[in-house]
């Protein structure tokens, strides 16, 4: 089931998420809903705060991005009460976009190489280690579970001129291609 998207301005993004238990209610539904709606959206990965739930819960796959990007062939998981334990490598600018915040896009310095500690959907207890762009994505989906969103990290210049776009996706005057819940807020 396609889930809509939360865009920016609601109060769930900028929320600390909770770690989840393996009795949390129709997770595997959940999951399986997130990955619909995150291909219908033409995303490469998405987190439960998008989609209006505050749990420590992400989906990624990057296998559309392998031609590009080599180690995001295969790049298919789930993420659940994840931490990343170092950052490493490197700093790269990356432009990046993100379903919550359509038709912006900014260059945006991340490191170079991630290791994450989580657990599967079956709750296994995984710890790796990711690289390039396939840690950008990694980096991406985990801000949201931590309130974050790749707009706080763009430079104050680059903040001042989309500062009205974003105001404009917060006052619900937005395009995007898939169903979307929208903030409202009245200036």
């Amino acid at each position: 089931m396609f889930l809509p998207i939360y865009l920016y301005g609601h109060s769930v993004l900028r929320e600390e998420c909770v770690d989840i238990a393996p009795s949390y209610p129709n997770l595997s539904e959940l999951i399986t809903n997130m990955y619909e709606t995150m291909y219908e959206s033409d995303g490469i990965g998405l987190a439960a705060p998008q989609i209006g739930k505050a749990i420590r819960l992400f989906v990624i796959d990057g296998s559309p991005m392998a031609e590009m990007y080599p180690e995001c062939k295969d790049l298919k998981e789930t993420f659940i009460n994840a931490r990343i334990t170092a950052f490493n490598g490197s700093d790269v600018d990356e432009i990046e976009g993100c379903l919550s915040i359509p038709g912006i896009n900014e260059a945006v310095t991340r490191p170079n190489s991630i290791t994450i500690r989580y657990v599967d959907e079956q709750f296994n207890p995984q710890e790796k280690t990711f690289e390039g762009f396939a840690a950008r994505i990694i980096q991406h989906e985990y801000d949201h579970i931590d309130g974050v969103l790749f707009t706080d990290k763009v430079s104050p210049f680059r903040k001042k001129m989309i500062k009205r776009k974003l105001a404009k996706i917060e006052d619900g005057v937005t395009v995007a291609r898939y169903p979307y819940v929208s903030a409202r807020k009245k200036r």
